[in-house]
């Protein structure tokens, strides 16, 4: 490998909730660690996500979706999404061709005009809209914005992810590979699998659930017979909250426990014993030593 051709450079990745974004993230680097929910507001933090080559080597920042903010947690949220576009080569302004241009997307865009960085306008869902109805929503999207680029593709299936990787080198600097080849990301596995904890929460809980949850991990470590222990506490914010994520006869967090473990034993690459336990934290989220102590951090 030549190093004196070597590029190297960090992406943001924004847009309205519910777009794609990590859904991308984690069809690039191969491997999820970032989780996906039908849900909006489910990234909470910026995720570094490393994909490597060759000559090159791309960090992306997955972060919060931009939203209009009702909470303290909220406002994390924001502020670590649109801080993360000062400290980029380039920013990938996510849209949802199925649900088409709406004033999540143009709250966005006024929010990119205050940054100098380059924004590439990435249209993903093309898989469920007519090749037809592309033309008219990149000149909608045209009149609001100048985009360094736009590239249509489909995060779930891959479709035309590859162009959207040549277009990004061309935003990278020459550079040091700043992580190994290996590795993927930049959390501590301990916040990957709380993480994925949480994902499954989202999926199996009922609306007034997923805002009201955060997931924290108290011990793990590897065991003598090379088993990997993990205790982790799941905090909501009301009594009935919790008697929802424990279910019946604490049916809900064993399947939030056996769904979990598949995903964090692939990431590991071992056997998990998981203990979770159901904790109240009344209105974590407008309180800042609460949301401190939980990781969330005013950027």
């Amino acid at each position: 490998m030549n190093r004196n051709t070597y590029k190297s450079g960090f992406v943001a990745i924004v847009g309205r909730p519910n777009v794609g974004k990590s859904t991308l993230m984690n069809h690039v680097i191969g491997q999820k660690i970032a989780i996906m929910s039908d849900k909006p507001q489910t990234t909470r933090n910026k995720i570094h996500g490393v994909y490597t080559t060759d000559h090159s080597q791309i960090v992306f920042l997955d972060t919060p979706g931009i939203h209009k903010r009702k909470s303290k947690l909220g406002d994390y949220m924001n502020n670590v999404a649109l801080n993360t576009l000062n400290e980029v080569e380039a920013v990938l302004f996510l849209v949802d061709v199925s649900a088409g241009l709406g004033g999540g997307d143009k709250y966005v865009i006024e929010q990119l005009k205050k940054v100098r960085t380059p924004v590439i306008l990435v249209m993903n869902k093309i898989d469920q809209v007519h090749p037809e109805a592309l033309p008219p929503m990149i000149t909608e999207y045209n009149e609001l914005h100048d985009f360094a680029a736009i590239v249509p593709i489909s995060a779930i299936n891959g479709s035309n992810v590859n162009r959207l990787l040549d277009v990004l080198g061309g935003y990278l600097p020459e550079g040091p590979q700043y992580y190994p080849d290996d590795q993927i990301t930049d959390h501590p596995e301990q916040f990957v699998v709380a993480e994925l904890i949480r994902e499954k929460i989202l999926h199996l809980t009922r609306e007034e659930i997923p805002h009201s949850i955060a997931v924290t991990i108290e011990d793990m470590r590897v065991q003598e017979n090379g088993v990997v222990y993990i205790s982790a506490v799941i905090f909501v914010e009301r009594d009935s909250q919790k008697g929802i994520v424990i279910g019946k006869q604490g049916a809900l967090l064993k399947e939030i426990g056996k769904l979990a473990r598949q995903d964090i034993e692939n990431l590991l690459g071992s056997k998990t014993f998981m203990e979770l336990w159901v904790k109240v934290k009344k209105d974590w989220r407008n309180q800042d030593r609460v949301l401190r102590d939980l990781g969330f951090r005013h950027e």
